[in-house]
């Protein structure tokens, strides 16, 4: 969609910019030779600075062209009277690091990301952000540290892979992963499996379904820090181009106004806006974590309770996999999230008046939206499901709250005796060896922000139950995370974790577990009674003793519970005026 002219701030610049700190006097003499060092003139040294924050590299496909999309941006800038400054920061490949320990350094990344843009916007007073990220964590690790800088800012996903094809149909990397399966099954020959590995991903882009990237590139557009329309563009589409340099003009404007800010942006209606397109499109349940860190950063109180208020009203009405059939590439090809955005407004399930960084309401952005086109996106009036996608479920297991992604499910309520595993490895050996039955709960713990530390996903072990056909006859339960490629009744995120004393801590073999994910309902009982769960407790305590050290050590110090986002600092950071002294 077109940028729309921004209305006029509601009052005079806060401040001045900060960019004229670093080369402003005498004394800053050699900062201008550090200026002129990188090929800027003095006429260019006096305008805006921005950082331009990408996550760019060859540490995936997702990454690949991210710094070719930044160049773009700095042009735009550039065009708006800017300059910009290419900055890479560092990004964790979720499908390299997938069902090994490397996992553990996927949502720690996040974090790394988060402090990496305070660290550069801060320590070079930059006047304004542009990032652009691809892989799962990039995207809510640059809003998280936009909100935590609240400097004029803009987010874009770099934009998802093509599907690949093999033997006349569309293929993608989850096709892979559940092949795998089906090896070990004995329904998948080694040679379909290496077609499968050749063809997935053709292209540069994140996967292309409604999993983690690709729900975080709508959430971004809908909470306002992205432009409306560019989650969905594939990665390799040249229309990217424009955008980028459009995006980096619009930028400007709010650099030269100093408003809208991410925390003008950033609202408890625009979360609950990000809450609902997630419901909507039966999207990733990392946002679970995601959203309510990015609100931390605002200093809002958004945790997964709120998040589960959101998902009980939103009803399902995209149909993209992996619940559902369709690809990013399609969701593009009718309009992209504005089309599923302008549905949910029709049907009052966003707040429209929630502000957009160009300063124009969502809903103003939105007018002109194409329609639904009745098969990848549903009328509100005709969805897919009155309720959303995902659900977050309350129960003596999980007091702090799991979620489950119900979009596709065929059945959303299970009963079965716990097979326990302390952590992914066992469970995957397992897993591999077919040692699990039709109608187990499989328990895996320990695999909590803290116990993990890094709570890895599981999607190695969901794809490869779901290869052996075992994937809608079994439930996993975890204190863990999933994939947003993973399906099947997968629970995790239950709060407290293992390694806060909570009561998965304390499941046995064969202790039943009864799962009821029918709508307005929503519970994952352990059918242990209190008493009983007080002896465990007290007759073998769970021992959380970390052994590692470096990063991974530092992080299980600081790191809070899932249901608050998994974050590690206090909170809506401020940032002074130069010259006035920190509180």
């Amino acid at each position: 969609m077109q940028h729309k002219p921004a209305r006029t701030p509601p009052r005079e610049r806060r401040s001045p910019r900060r960019s004229p700190t670093i080369y402003e006097g005498l004394i800053r003499a050699t900062t201008r030779s550090f200026l002129y060092g990188i090929g800027q003139d003095d006429e260019e040294i006096e305008r805006p600075h921005l950082a331009v924050i990408h996550t760019g590299g060859e540490m995936s496909p997702c990454n690949l062209n991210l710094a070719a999309q930044a160049a773009h941006a700095k042009t735009g800038i550039y065009a708006g009277g800017g300059i910009g400054h290419e900055c890479p920061v560092v990004s964790v490949s979720d499908g390299l690091s997938m069902a090994h320990s490397g996992m553990r350094f996927s949502l720690i990344s996040r974090e790394l990301i988060a402090d990496s843009v305070e660290a550069t916007v801060r320590g070079h007073q930059f006047d304004g952000i542009f990032g652009i990220g691809g892989c799962d964590k990039n995207v809510p690790g640059l809003m998280m540290g936009m909100v935590r800088c609240n400097v004029p800012s803009v987010v874009m996903h770099g934009g998802a892979t093509m599907p690949g094809r093999l033997d006349g149909r569309d293929v993608n990397v989850i096709d892979t992963y559940e092949a795998i399966g089906g090896v070990i099954a004995g329904t998948v020959g080694m040679d379909e499996l290496s077609s499968l590995s050749h063809a997935c991903l053709p292209t540069a882009g994140s996967c292309p379904g409604q999993f983690t990237a690709n729900t975080m590139g709508m959430v971004s557009e809908t909470l306002g820090l992205a432009p409306i329309g560019s989650a969905m563009i594939p990665a390799v589409f040249s229309e990217r181009a424009p955008l980028a340099r459009r995006t980096g003009k619009a930028l400007m404007e709010a650099v030269e106004k100093d408003w809208p800010l991410p925390r003008d942006v950033v609202t408890r209606q625009a979360l609950e806006n990000a809450c609902a397109v997630v419901a909507a499109t039966g999207g990733s349940t990392n946002a679970v974590l995601h959203i309510p860190a990015v609100a931390h950063e605002a200093g809002i109180d958004f945790s997964m309770d709120d998040v589960a208020k959101v998902f009980a009203r939103t009803p399902l009405i995209a149909d993209l996999q992996p619940g559902g059939r369709f690809l990013a590439r399609d969701l593009h090809a009718i309009g992209g999230t504005s089309v599923i955005l302008a549905e949910l407004l029709a049907g009052g399930h966003l707040h429209g008046e929630a502000l957009t960084f160009t300063g124009c309401t969502l809903a103003e952005e939105l007018d002109g939206a194409p329609a639904a086109d009745g098969e990848i996106v549903r009328a509100h009036t005709a969805p897919i499901s009155p309720d959303g996608g995902l659900i977050v479920l309350k129960g003596n297991l999980c007091p702090g709250g799991a979620v489950l992604k119900v979009a596709g499910l065929k059945r959303l309520t299970h009963r079965g005796p716990a097979r326990v595993f302390d952590g992914e490895e066992a469970c995957q050996k397992a897993v591999q060896a077919r040692a699990c039955e039709p109608g187990d709960v499989i328990v895996v713990r320990g695999e909590g922000p803290k116990g993990g530390p890094g709570m890895r996903e599981m999607l190695g072990i969901t794809a490869l139950l779901y290869g052996q056909g075992m994937g809608e006859k079994v439930v996993l339960v975890t204190d863990g995370r999933f994939s947003g490629a993973t399906r099947g009744m997968s629970i995790g995120y239950l709060c407290p974790e293992a390694a806060d004393d909570g009561p998965i801590a304390y499941v046995r073999d064969g202790d039943m577990i009864a799962v009821d994910a029918s709508p307005g309902i929503g519970t994952l009982t352990l059918e242990v009674d209190e008493a009983e769960m007080a002896r465990r407790r007290a007759e073998a305590p769970y021992a959380f003793r970390p052994t590692h050290g470096g990063l991974l050590e530092k992080y299980a110090a600081v790191v809070r519970p899932a249901n608050r986002g998994a974050v590690t600092h206090s909170g809506n950071v401020y940032w002074p005026p130069e010259g006035e002294k920190l509180p």
